[in-house]
């Protein structure tokens, strides 16, 4: 794991933008297409506005969340909402979206048709993640009901994932991020720095985050 800092907020979202776009460039220059997982919530509002004007060869660009509230798209607390505000705009209008979502079914029926769906994207070609100060990622929150599992090397590419007091998710596995050929997180203040590094000491389990840290590059701005 390796930490870039930057100035500030702006200047991390103009800067990581630049890195995602040529990681996806250089991705293409080898591959037909790229697979691209990226987080949902606040925080990539801004990296996205960046990025969407890119010059990239955004048709053959797949993006995926890493996680997803199970509510249909035009929800305000749908993460895909947040994606065609902010991302699929400008010339990154022509990538290609892939749902979680699906009318009529829940995480718990739906999952096993996704992961199979998704085997043709694995592996991740180009990864980016946020972090809560509780150190879960996408949707693996410490303490989790079956979290064990959701981390297993056996665990299916995508897990049903129950949240109390919230609605249901779905979220890529532990195994599943991990194996991204390329890995990006974004956190913004001390609190989560200082619970980033305080996750290296601690098990996946307690600290999800964990699972992803080898070859991750931190991208850090108070």
């Amino acid at each position: 794991m390796k930490i870039q800092e930057y100035p500030d907020r702006e200047m991390l979202a103009m800067g990581l933008a630049d890195v995602l776009a040529s990681e996806l460039k250089n991705c293409l220059l080898i591959h037909p297409w790229a697979s691209f997982v990226v987080p949902g919530g606040t925080t990539p509002g801004p990296i996205f506005d960046s990025l969407c004007a890119a010059s990239v060869d955004w048709d053959r660009v797949h993006v995926m969340l890493s996680d997803e509230r199970w509510v249909p798209e035009d929800h305000e607390r749908s993460n895909a909402k947040l994606l065609k505000d902010h991302l699929f705009v400008d010339r990154a209008a022509d990538a290609r979206f892939i749902p979680f979502h699906v009318d009529g079914e829940t995480p718990e029926s739906a999952a096993p048709g996704l992961s199979e769906k998704l085997a043709e994207e694995m592996p991740i070609s180009l990864l980016l993640l946020g972090m809560g100060a509780d150190m879960h990622t996408a949707s693996l929150f410490p303490g989790a009901d079956g979290l064990a599992d959701m981390l297993a090397d056996d665990a299916p590419l995508v897990v049903p994932v129950s949240v109390e007091g919230q609605e249901p998710r779905i979220s890529f596995s532990g195994p599943a991020l991990a194996g991204a050929m390329a890995k990006h997180l974004v956190i913004y203040g001390h609190e989560k720095r200082g619970a980033l590094e305080a996750a290296q000491s601690l098990s996946p389990t307690e600290a999800p985050i964990k699972v992803v840290m080898d070859g991750l590059t931190v991208h850090w701005a108070e």
